[in-house]
């Protein structure tokens, strides 16, 4: 089946006892049992509900994970990080991208290594870089592409096969590109990981995350220790990332072609100083964003010319874009990094431009979004 077809149907057979069409929200915590251990699948909603398992299939079909394979819904995008680290230990090293999103950083670099878990940040961008922050202690590799919030690309391949060399656990954070764009699974990752807040809800009314694997041994690890810890999303949530994956397909081609106007927009703009975007021919890894991804995404960042005191009238001064956190709904949104989503790098090797302002661009009519640009570019 086609990527369409599989967001509509994947884990999402008509109920069995009543024909719903659309899978219920079992709202119910436990779940009766005909004697002691004998049921029906379902015994205790920590360990297994419904809903989230059909959100979870069909996860594992939008994701292309091998049938062996699956995913573990969580409740959010930064438990599901928190869930992957569980599997290191004490000793244990993990390479993170330098320019990684804030709640990514602040988890390995303020709780992890209060664990005894260490970590490198390097420019995943170049294989070679890559390859030199490898130790023997090295577990897994993160990575972020495009990345958040300067939308750089790493060619999840070549990252594959340095991880597969040095026995390490390759993670990808699809957030951004979403499966419609990026299959990571099919390019070598181990594990894929959403904040299924963004793009897979896709209307700014759910928190939560998720991790995809082909990997029966590795499936199994994460939901021992989904059940062992707890992080999981309660029903409603599950119903709603399942309605937002329906439509999943529809919005990121419209999210694609208005952020691809946007950033042609600002390149052109006189007061515009610099564009991130990988659909631009000015983009460094253009080329890799061609071949690795099936369009260009829905997120644009930019510098204004006129420095930290232009990005700040910019985004108090749209219209349109709501300047909020989070990203990947309906609506555009508009932010300033160093500020707001990325406050816990400032001062470190990751700190992203103070001037950086980051576009959720939404799905709403692109001459109104321009004309919004406009005024607030003055």
């Amino acid at each position: 089946m086609r990527f369409e077809t599989r967001a509509i149907h994947g884990g999402q057979s008509p109920d069995s006892a009543t024909g719903a069409v659309t899978v219920p929200i079992y709202a119910t915590s436990t779940y009766a049992q005909t004697g002691p251990g004998e049921h029906k699948g379902y015994e205790y909603s920590r360990t297994a509900n419904p809903t989230r398992s059909a959100l979870e299939a069909a996860l594992a079909a939008v994701e292309g994970a091998d049938p062996q394979g699956g995913a573990v819904a969580t409740a959010s995008g930064m438990a599901a990080t928190a869930l992957l680290g569980y599997l290191l230990k004490p000793g244990d090293h993990v390479i993170l991208p330098d320019d990684a999103y804030g709640g990514t950083y602040r988890f390995f670099a303020q709780v992890a290594t209060e664990h005894g878990i260490e970590f490198t940040a390097a420019d995943l961008t170049s294989t070679d870089s890559l390859q030199e922050a490898v130790t023997p202690q090295t577990r897994m590799i993160w990575v972020e592409s495009p990345t958040n919030p300067l939308l750089r690309l790493v060619d999840i391949a070549a990252a594959a096969a340095v991880a597969k060399e040095a026995n390490a656990l390759l993670v990808v954070d699809n957030t951004f590109a979403t499966p419609f764009l990026q299959q990571p699974l099919a390019l070598g990752a181990d594990v894929v990981l959403h904040s299924s807040t963004k793009y897979l809800g896709g209307h700014s009314d759910v928190v939560g995350g998720a991790l995809v694997t082909s990997d029966a041994a590795l499936l199994e690890r994460l939901r021992f220790l989904s059940n062992a810890a707890g992080p999981v999303p309660g029903p409603f949530d599950a119903y709603l990332v399942l309605r937002g994956l329906k439509t999943l397909a529809v919005r990121m081609e419209r999210h694609c072609q208005n952020a691809e106007e946007v950033a042609l927009f600002l390149s052109a703009h006189p007061k515009v100083a610099e564009v991130f975007y990988p659909g631009l021919d000015t983009h460094p890894q253009h080329e890799l964003a061609k071949h690795q991804m099936w369009n260009y995404g829905g997120m644009v960042s930019f510098r204004p010319v006129g420095g930290v005191e232009a990005a700040h009238r910019i985004v108090t001064s749209t219209r349109l874009f709501t300047l909020a956190e989070s990203l990947g709904a309906v609506e555009s949104l508009i932010e300033l990094p160093s500020e707001m989503t990325h406050m816990s790098v400032r001062g470190t090797t990751l700190e992203v431009p103070a001037d950086l302002v980051r576009l959720s661009v939404g799905i709403e009519h692109i001459d109104d979004l321009l004309a919004d640009l406009e005024q607030a570019l003055g």
